[in-house]
């Protein structure tokens, strides 16, 4: 059946078989009998018994899987980049019912007039969102969230039980909105916002007992819950973000820096969701870090989506400008992000900043960085994500802008941002 030995690999497989089964093709290789293989490729017998199936792989399948494995991921679409990035979701919440009152009157031996006992109906659960710093995206939240029912109240003035509260975790730094006005902003671990409250329990005909009505006949049904229609939008909470376009390597530096482990590729928007690493220094103060997805020419106007990815830099108090200095005109890179933060928002690009140049490991990246130096303005740290090359500087760097904004904060009389 083959040429030569070296020409097959044989995989045992336990699926005995009669021996004269014929041969089933597949994608990649072929299900054979054993006795079929060469001798000098057959797995040990004691492995395998001799009624059993074995898939033969040949060098030219072994070649078009590596091929298949090589094969470049297409660039998404605007389109389909808009399925990809969630960061704002509308909620349709709805509280519980609350549980019947009931119409029961006492009943024993001897006791003709027992008196009224009809319990109150538990009250309906409310709809709460809460931060979570374990929860990332918006992903997971669906459209309708509906709080449990209250119990209904029994005889014997046994009251109904009242529903479990249904909870709804979020993203921290999650704006919630309703008629396009904010109602919460959900900036902590722990912090909660109720959407929609439960309603109340009804009342039992023993809750009417009076000295004119000694035989009330009254019992209430429970209240519905509210019901509100709110929008949720996720902004990154974090002390620096980076900001570059797409394929300067952000992603790759957060993972250098920290424990954060973003998607790595080379193809454009391997980023579609804010990512957050966190510096940990000796001292145990922590500098969160966000990998903000890349921006291009126009982002202020929307296009690439944009303003969905500059809103989440609204939040950081220092920028870390990434550029790839294995392009020419590197200083354009940072010219066009500026531009693009000062349109959406005046006094953006103003906030204290720190300039990366990063792919430093390149060969045309050195003449791009002498270049670039007399251009900025300011500070500009020379780094490769990718061999680690001076990324000490950059921590060391990215701790004195966070001591600058603890001071101004305490001057100020701001709470700073922990992490």
């Amino acid at each position: 059946m083959f040429d030569t030995a070296s020409d097959c690999l044989t995989v045992p497989v336990p699926v005995p078989v009669a021996p004269m089964l014929t041969v089933r093709a597949v994608a990649l290789g072929t299900w054979v009998p054993l006795w079929a293989v060469p001798a000098v490729s057959r797995p040990p017998t004691a492995l395998c018994g001799a009624n059993t199936l074995v898939r033969t792989f040949t060098v030219s399948d072994v070649k078009l899987s590596k091929a298949r494995g090589l094969r470049k991921k297409k660039e998404l679409s605007e389109k389909k980049l808009t399925r990809c990035f969630v960061d704002q979701r509308r909620v349709r919440a709805v509280g519980g019912f609350g549980g019947d009152g009931v119409c029961t009157f006492h009943s024993e031996p001897r006791k003709q007039f027992g008196g009224p006992d009809g319990g109150n109906g538990g009250d309906g659960g409310h709809v709460i969102l809460r931060a979570a710093r374990q929860v990332k995206s918006l992903t997971a939240i669906v459209p309708v969230y509906h709080g449990d029912d209250g119990e209904s109240g029994g005889n014997k003035n046994c009251y109904g039980r009242n529903a479990n509260n249904t909870y709804i975790l979020v993203p921290i730094g999650t704006v919630v909105k309703e008629d396009e006005k904010v109602v919460a902003d959900l900036s902590a671990h722990g912090e909660v916002h109720v959407a929609a409250y439960g309603g109340s329990g009804g009342k039992g005909n023993r809750f009417f007992l009076s000295n004119e009505n000694r035989a009330p006949m009254t019992a209430t049904q429970g209240d519905p819950g509210q019901e509100h229609i709110l929008y949720l939008e996720l902004r990154t909470m974090a002390h620096a973000g980076m900001v570059g376009f797409p394929n300067a390597g952000k992603s790759s530096l957060l993972r250098a820096i920290s424990r954060a482990r973003p998607a790595v590729a080379d193809y454009p928007f391997t980023t579609l969701n804010p990512h957050v690493g966190v510096i940990h220094y000796q001292d145990f103060e922590q500098v969160a870090v966000a990998d903000i997805p890349g921006i291009i020419r126009g982002a202020h106007r929307n296009r690439g989506l944009g303003v969905s990815f500059l809103k989440h830099i609204e939040r950081c108090r220092f920028l870390l400008f990434v550029l790839d200095l294995s392009v020419a005109e590197p200083w354009q890179q940072l010219e066009d992000l500026r531009y693009e933060l000062e349109q959406y928002e005046k006094g953006l690009s103003e906030r204290p900043c720190c300039i990366i140049g990063n792919k430093i490991d390149l060969p045309e990246s050195r003449a791009n960085l002498l270049a670039l130096q007399q251009k900025a303005s300011q500070r500009v740290i020379p780094l490769s994500a990718l061999t680690g090359a001076n990324i000490e500087e950059l921590v060391l760097h990215l701790r004195e802008l966070y001591d600058g904004y603890l001071e101004s904060s305490y001057i100020q009389g701001h709470k700073p941002l922990k992490w």
